[in-house]
Order: C-alpha cells, then structure tokens, then sequence
C-alpha cells in the first residue's frame, strides 16, 4: 500500500507500562508517529511525561500529543516543558492543543469550562513569545530553553466548532481532525478558508486520526471494551465503538480516503493493549 500519506500510531492508555514495547516498534517499523491523547480524571498517563520516556526510547518517529488540554496548564510550565521536550529530541515535538470537554477535568483544576477557548487563544499569545525567546513580562523572563524547532514545536489544533478551525491560522501549524473522512473534507476545507484569510504561506498540515484495532476476537473485544469506558461519558459511546475498524479493508479504505483528501497523515488509534497490532498494521500498510 503506497499513497503517499505518512501513517502514525496513537498508542492506547489502558497500561503505561507496555508503551515502551509499542514505541520501540513502530520506531522500526514505517510509522512517522506516535501519539498520546490527554485527559485529567481518567486512568491514563500524562501525556509529555510519558511521550519524553518514548522519545528517548526511539531514535526516528515523532512524539505528538492529541491533543493536550492546554487550558488545564500552567502556561510558562507548558511553554517550558514543550521546548524541552523538542530541544532533546531533535524537533519531533508535535504539540496537539485542544481545549477539552469534560467538566471533571477543568473542576479539579480550577479553569472555568466556559472560558476555555479564550484562555487557549490567551496561553499561545505568550508561548509564542517565550519560544521566540522574547521576555515573560515587565521585569520577568525569558524562560528556556530555545525549541530545537526556532518559533518551537510544530502546533496543531484539535475541534471541530469554526473557533477551533481558525485557531489553527492564527496560532498553529496544521490540523488534527478527529472525524470520519465523510466529516473530515469539509474540516479541511474549512481551515484552509481560514489559512488563505490570514494570508499564510504554504499550506496547513492535516493529520487525520481513525479508530483501529487489529487482531483476534479477545483483541478486538477488549479494544471495544476500552473506547466504551472512555467515551461513556459522550453518552455515544456504542456509535463510537461500531465505528471501530477492525479489518485490513477497513483500515487500508479510510487511509486511502484521507489521503484523497489531502491529509499530510493519519494516524491509527489503537485502544487494546497487545502490542502485536503493530506489526500487524505495519503489514497493512
């Protein structure tokens, strides 16, 4: 299978400690990355924490989050810990921003849920400067270390609401499009609308993600048993799961359809724990 679309690996979280047999090899295999999702009141590994053990694991593929809920963080912390991160690995920071959904996660951090839009808009304002090495403030700053990546890490942004899409023109560098290829063309399209507005150069990078889980039945049926309990709180959980691509067909008909629609990758979300789906979705491709 060649189409000329780069594949990643999105790691599942049920158990940190097999992430290091995953990343090793997908490092070895022809996967461009690997990613990591986020969330606060749940069972999973801190993302930057876990994806830094992973990065030092492997030697090529890029460690991405999808997306980090950066309204939950401090922001000179995050700035600071994203330029670390990409300075010691040579640029393979992919930084996936999303604002969340889940009240749990803002309650315990105390960010009001209502204004979690704008105090994303707020924080790129100011990583931007401290990744540029400008100064925090009056009397404070500046806060390194200089991202391998000068301006820092590659930005993209996660949603699907018109603020989400064109925060990507005003602050980002691509697009991580969490939907069907039948919802993601219209996405895609939209942020390029908004790319073209702000008179930026080039074109957006687009990363799509699918849901996949590759394998015998007790594999597959733990993967469905893992993406239910994460989505239950949707109150759409079984339509996410019948959503699942459990098939080679499957698997290699939505890459082929992303690639169609201009996505630059997509990104294979594994949510069953058996580390040997990476082999298998590397025979995929």
């Amino acid at each position: 299978m060649n189409v000329g679309t780069n594949v990643g690996i999105g790691l599942p979280i049920g158990d940190p400690t097999t992430l290091l047999t995953w990343a090793r090899r997908a490092d070895a295999g022809p996967f461009s990355t690997l990613g990591l999702l986020d969330r606060l009141v749940y069972d999973n590994p801190e993302p930057l924490v876990a994806l830094a053990v992973l990065a030092g694991a492997t030697a090529r593929v890029r460690v991405q989050t999808e997306v980090l809920l950066a309204p939950l963080r401090d922001t000179a912390l995050l700035a600071k810990q994203a330029a670390t991160l990409d300075r010691m690995t040579g640029g393979r920071l992919v930084l996936g921003l999303g604002i969340g959904g889940r009240d749990d996660d803002h309650q315990v951090t105390g960010v009001d849920l209502r204004t979690r839009g704008r105090r994303l808009d707020e924080q790129m304002a100011t990583m931007c400067r401290l990744w540029w090495g400008d100064p925090y403030g009056d009397g404070v700053g500046p806060i390194g270390p200089a991202p391998a990546r000068p301006g820092g890490p590659q930005v993209l942004f996660g949603g699907f609401k018109p603020a989400a899409l064109e925060r990507v023109a005003r602050w980002g560098d691509g697009f991580l499009a969490a939907a069907a290829p039948s919802w993601a063309g219209g996405l895609f399209d939209t942020v390029r609308g908004f790319w073209k507005e702000y008179g930026r150069e080039g074109e957006p990078r687009l990363v799509a993600q699918v849901n996949v889980a590759l394998g015998p039945p007790d594999v597959l049926d733990d993967a469905r048993a893992r993406m239910h309990a994460y989505y239950a709180f949707t109150g759409m959980a079984d339509r996410m799961v019948a959503g699942l691509l459990t098939t080679p067909a499957e698997i290699r008909a939505a890459v082929t359809a992303f690639a169609d629609l201009g996505a630059d990758e997509v990104m294979l979300y594994c949510y069953g724990l058996d580390p040997d789906q990476v082999d298998r979705l590397a025979d995929v491709l």
